[in-house]
């Protein structure tokens, strides 16, 4: 009885100290278009609105260049994302990547509210950042 007492201790203890695991955002957003950084800059060579759905301080650091700040957490509405783009035009959405979950939540939200031609910059602003692409 001891024994089985001592393993749930020990399997409690490792579960507390075992940190969370870290949150992934998903690959495919349904009704959205997953582009990569390379698919992302020629639909910016080509004039697509890019929305920046982080918070204020990541924007202010650096961003993609001519990016509509639209904090998915306080100013990501259908309203505003209509102000800024029609809902049969194109727009690519992005974050701070895989480990950002705002871009795949506002590409869900976006196609939910109609808008016909989302794309979800995955990698988000550090890929682009790191492919030497212009930034801002």
């Amino acid at each position: 009885m001891k024994s089985v007492f001592l393993s749930m201790i020990l399997a409690l203890g490792a579960l507390v100290a075992a940190p969370a695991a870290a949150a992934v955002s998903p690959v495919t957003v349904p009704g959205a278009t997953t582009v990569t950084v390379e698919e992302a800059a020629a639909l910016f060579d080509a004039g697509v609105v890019f929305v920046d759905v982080r918070k204020p301080s990541d924007y202010e650091a650096g961003r993609i260049p001519g990016a509509v700040h639209l904090d998915s957490t306080s100013a990501f509405t259908e309203a505003a994302l209509e102000a800024v783009v029609g809902k049969e035009e194109k727009v690519v959405i992005y974050c701070n990547g895989e480990s950002c979950l705002r871009s795949s939540e506002a590409s869900a939200l976006a196609v939910g509210w109609g808008f016909t031609q989302v794309f979800y910059l995955r990698d988000g602003y550090p890929a682009w950042d790191a492919a030497g692409l212009p930034v801002e």
